[in-house]
């Protein structure tokens, strides 16, 4: 059994999303949403299968950005609802592609509904799913300080040793995706960050390569990605499962 710490159920045909939440080796997903539209699907899928879908409610950065006033109105009446605030973060990949093509880029509005995103997540005392890259995590991790946050993830982390020490100073999650597999950059963070702060997932439709390559992701991909990470750290398989799925528990609040 295991917790899928990150994807994009929304995205998913309905058929796929039943078998996923028939299937008795998933023990959850944390369901992360990309705008308003996305979140109010996510809200519809966890009312469908509530034992196992927990909610993520935000706006992806990798995309332009739009008011979001009444979005966040909308995620204060839902509360209740909702089990954390994602994925939300800064656009590494949009301003590296605007940037090769030469086009202008602007990144205070980005900077700003960050800012705005962590403000809410503290005033509803939410958990945060966050998306940062390269130099972006330490931006993202100047904007944390300012705020009181129960808990914090950064998915599929990419980033510096020294930036890696410091998130695991201040207790952040962090999880891993099937590139555990074939990415030696991802493997030498899992080896290595302490093991109450692991989460898997599969960012889920997104395709991955190596093994993968041409696949439909599926959370089943994460038992063999939880056998190569007792591998690398040298753990054995089981106390190692139990331990992900109650760091994930953890992260989302839920008692299990």
């Amino acid at each position: 059994m295991l917790f899928d710490a990150h994807i994009h159920l929304e995205k998913y045909d309905d058929d796929e999303i039943a078998t996923m939440c028939a299937d008795s080796s998933l023990v959850g997903m944390i369901a992360v949403s990309m705008d308003h539209a996305s979140s109010r699907r996510t809200l519809a899928l966890k009312k469908r299968c509530p034992e196992k879908v927990y909610a993520a409610c935000g706006f992806h950065p990798e995309q332009p950005m739009t008011e979001q006033e009444a979005f966040m109105a909308w995620i204060e009446a839902k509360q209740q609802e909702i089990d954390a605030i994602g994925e939300i973060g800064l656009p590494y990949y949009l301003r590296r592609e605007r940037l090769a093509q030469g086009k202008d880029w602007n990144e205070s509005p980005y900077l700003a509904a960050l800012d705005q995103w962590l403000r809410l997540a503290e005033r509803l005392h939410k958990p945060v799913v966050l998306h940062g890259v390269r130099e972006d995590v330490r931006t993202i991790l100047s904007y944390l300080d300012r705020y009181s946050l129960p808990r914090v993830q950064f998915h599929w982390l990419k980033t510096d040793e020294n930036t890696l020490c410091q998130l695991a100073e201040r207790g952040i999650y962090v999880s891993f995706t099937p590139d555990l597999l074939y990415k030696e950059e991802t493997r030498k963070i899992a080896a290595a960050y302490p093991r109450h702060l692991i989460l898997l997932e599969t960012d889920g439709p997104w395709p991955h390569d190596g093994p993968w390559a041409g696949m439909r992701t599926h959370p089943r991909m994460l038992e063999r990605v939880l056998d190569e990470l007792a591998v690398l750290r040298g753990e054995e398989r089981e106390p190692l499962r139990l331990a992900l799925i109650e760091n994930a528990r953890r992260f989302i609040g839920s008692k299990g």
